[in-house]
């Protein structure tokens, strides 16, 4: 039986996690709330839900057709790990660089604790760098 109660845990937690990530790629990040905790941690640091959600909001606003493309979904009790291939063309200023019209696409790793259902706690890896040569043609910004 626990078994049985383990394995409809994890189907649950994957299905909420597609969930947000669709509400994630319609950039309705307002409704995050549903999927995430008022005190959510990220890479070790206490964010809250404000500080997470305008952190989603800055990259939509850069790239306003930024998408999460959910290519792997592994989970166990309370443990989700998610492997994306992000995309979007720059339209606003990021990371110092202002807009190119250039489109990016970068790999993302992450992995979430889940707390009662929602996400507690994200370690997450995004090659940053990579979006940065493919929008600078690899001059970094400030650079001559």
């Amino acid at each position: 039986m626990i078994a049985g109660k383990l394995g409809m845990s994890i189907h649950r937690n994957k299905a909420l996690y597609r969930q947000c990530i669709d509400r994630c790629n319609a950039h309705d990040f307002d409704g995050l709330g549903e999927f995430v905790t008022e005190d959510v941690r990220a890479n070790e640091e206490s964010l809250g839900l404000e500080r997470y959600i305008q952190g989603l909001a800055d990259v939509a606003a850069a790239f306003p057709d930024y998408h999460w493309r959910l290519d792997h979904l592994l989970a166990e009790g309370d443990w989700i790990c998610a492997r994306f291939t992000d995309s979007g063309t720059h339209r606003g200023t990021f990371l110092g660089v202002a807009p190119t019209g250039r489109s990016v696409s970068t790999f993302e790793l992450a992995v979430y604790r889940l707390v009662d259902g929602k996400i507690a706690e994200v370690w997450v890896t995004v090659d940053n760098r990579a979006i940065i040569r493919q929008l600078t043609d690899g001059n970094q910004p400030g650079s001559a």
